[in-house]
């Protein structure tokens, strides 16, 4: 029962994995005929061979200068035709193999794009970079080698297996029947070691998640002089591995010594039966000689099969796990006929909308609704743990409501599309993230194809463009990885002016001068008001005093909205906001 399921997980792996060939299909065709040349060049040296052989045999006169020449002159045509057919194989058919791993990485990282926070809330990224990377490298050895080495041997043995019968049934009978528990033995060991592959790859992924996390947070490691604590973490990790690489390899082991096995005793059925049946009359010694080199050439296809079984689980093991993101379906996903959405001028409501984590129990929002007028300025106070982000983060679908609906200009925000939505609203987030590359780059992410005046003038707006200059390059002044050349401040500045050159209608500014020194945050603090300015905009406070000018302050807890109204209104209330107030007042 457990082989019927794993046969059909592998021919389902298959069917899924032959749509790549599909653009290379010439390519494929021109491969496999390639190999038929290399295998009919192969078969042939023993019939020469034999030729000789047998002329020898019969009337030594008849072996002629002439005869010999002729074999000759033949097998060096076929080397040349051989020669040429293996550089295809080796050129284009590997190239072709890597066109497939190209188009299989491509689909993934697009898939990867389409997948909601909610997975990447609870997936390492290591993980995912060991699945797009060393998974699909054995992907292009198994695109080529598969089909050409199965094409291959299936031409030797069943052309051995028909030439041998002509020399000698019987004795092709007795040395094909050690080949059905040979392949018994072999699929066996063959099992266990696409399960070690596959917990290899997935430790390999956690090995990966390890190395990424603990180098990301390098600063925190070493303020800490945790340096050994990240070192015995890796060690662990590590030996793990080893023990999981020193299993698959025992398991190898023993597959290729039961390969060498059966081998063996292929040779001695072969020699002794041979020499009876020769010694009986029934096999002349130039077809013995022949039957030898053919089961020689049987063996090494017999063995290539096997080797390659090694890359054959590899590759399918890729395929396995690429499969599992693929069939990892997105959250957020456009519904039929979803419209464009334009022309927006900012007003959002919430209508009874309830929101919850999957990986939590607890409901962070329950029936909560609230009506903002397009360029209106919200803020939102409260404890932690209240759904101020969670608020936040549903308005561009970054996850969508279980209850209640959420709506853009009287429109639900799931009646169009996401990219149409977000590309109306700007964040500015309390964690900036610079990707690697010059400043201008980072600045021009916020619109495509945006010329250089545009991004000054972005920048000049949100209060970048005197720090940039000064620096040696300027505009292409090198930020590395994640920004980490510039300060909190530089970072935040060319993180507002990407907002500015997008030019949203719509702004949410998540606690975004909360991790700022006050000099930063005041220069920062300017850049915000103007890139508020006519715009609808949600802001999470975590200092109250940048958000006493804001249209409407709301205090948010687990309970929904306790407290709404300006800073006056509510200070004259005396209510939680009040007390938050004089709370953060008084630090």
């Amino acid at each position: 029962m457990e082989n019927q399921k794993t046969k059909r997980r592998s021919l389902g792996l298959l069917k899924r994995f032959l749509p790549y060939y599909k653009k290379y299909k010439w390519i494929m065709i021109a491969d496999l005929f390639c190999a038929a040349l290399t295998t009919v060049c192969e078969l042939i040296l023993p019939l020469i061979v034999r030729e000789i052989t047998g002329a020898a045999s019969d009337d030594v006169s008849s072996l002629t200068v002439e005869l010999i020449l002729r074999c000759g002159i033949l097998y060096m045509v076929m080397r040349v035709i051989d020669t040429a057919a293996n550089y295809y194989m080796a050129s284009v058919g590997h190239i072709m193999g890597s066109q497939i791993e190209t188009d299989m990485r491509s689909d993934f990282f697009s898939h990867l794009q389409k997948l909601s926070f909610s997975y990447y809330d609870n997936t390492k990224v290591g993980t995912l970079m060991s699945r797009i990377t060393s998974d699909l490298f054995d992907v292009t050895e198994f695109a080529h080698h598969c089909p050409e080495e199965f094409f291959i041997a299936g031409i030797k043995i069943i052309c051995s297996f028909i030439i041998l019968c002509t020399m000698s049934p019987l004795l092709t009978v007795i040395v094909f029947a050690v080949i059905p528990p040979m392949l018994i033995v072999l699929m066996r060991f063959n099992k266990k070691m696409k399960e070690g592959f596959k917990e290899s790859r997935t430790q390999v992924g956690e090995l990966n998640a390890g190395v990424e996390d603990s180098l990301l947070g390098i600063r925190v490691v070493k303020s800490f002089a945790n340096e050994s604590v990240e070192e015995a973490k890796f060690e662990e990790g590590n030996q793990k591995f080893l023990k999981i690489k020193s299993k698959v390899y025992r398991i190898m082991a023993g597959f290729h010594s039961s390969t060498r096995l059966f081998d063996g005793l292929m040779y001695i059925v072969v020699v002794v039966a041979g020499g009876l049946f020769m010694l009986d009359g029934q096999i002349e010694p130039a077809d013995y000689i022949a039957y030898l080199m053919f089961v020689t050439t049987l063996l090494n296809s017999i063995r290539r099969i096997v080797e390659f079984t090694e890359q054959f689980q590899r590759g399918m093991t890729g395929i396995e796990r690429f499969c599992e993101i693929m069939d990892t379906d997105p959250e957020i996903v456009d519904k039929a006929g979803a419209e464009v959405l334009s022309d927006v001028r900012g007003e959002i409501e919430f209508k009874n909308v309830s929101f919850s984590y999957e990986s939590e129990k607890k409901t962070v929002l329950s029936g909560l609704s609230l009506k903002v007028a397009a360029g209106e300025s919200i803020a939102l106070v409260g404890p932690s743990g209240g759904g101020k982000t969670t608020l936040c983060s549903l308005i561009p679908r970054f996850y969508d409501v279980n209850d209640g609906a959420i709506l853009i200009d009287g429109t639900d925000i799931r009646d169009v599309t996401a990219a149409s939505l977000r590309d109306h609203i700007g964040v500015v987030a309390q964690d900036v993230y610079l990707f690697s590359g010059s400043i201008r780059e980072n600045i021009a992410y916020g619109k495509e194809n945006a010329t250089d005046e545009e991004i000054i003038e972005a920048a000049k707006l949100a209060g970048a463009h005197d720090f940039i200059s000064e620096m040696p390059d300027g505009y292409a002044t090198y930020v590395g990885e994640r920004g980490v050349k510039l300060s909190g401040g530089q970072k935040q500045r060319i993180s507002i002016a990407r907002v500015f050159l997008k030019n949203p209608p719509v702004l949410i500014l998540d606690e975004a001068t909360s991790a700022l020194d006050n000099e930063s945050e005041k220069l920062v603090q300017r850049s915000l008001e103007k890139l508020a300015k006519g715009r609808t905009t949600f802001t999470i406070a975590h200092r109250l005093t940048t958000i006493r000018n804001a249209d409407r302050i709301l205090v948010l807890t687990e309970n929904g909205i306790e407290e709404s109204g300006t800073h006056e209104a509510l200070m004259a209330k005396d209510g939680m906001y009040s007390e938050l107030y004089k709370m953060y007042s008084e630090m």
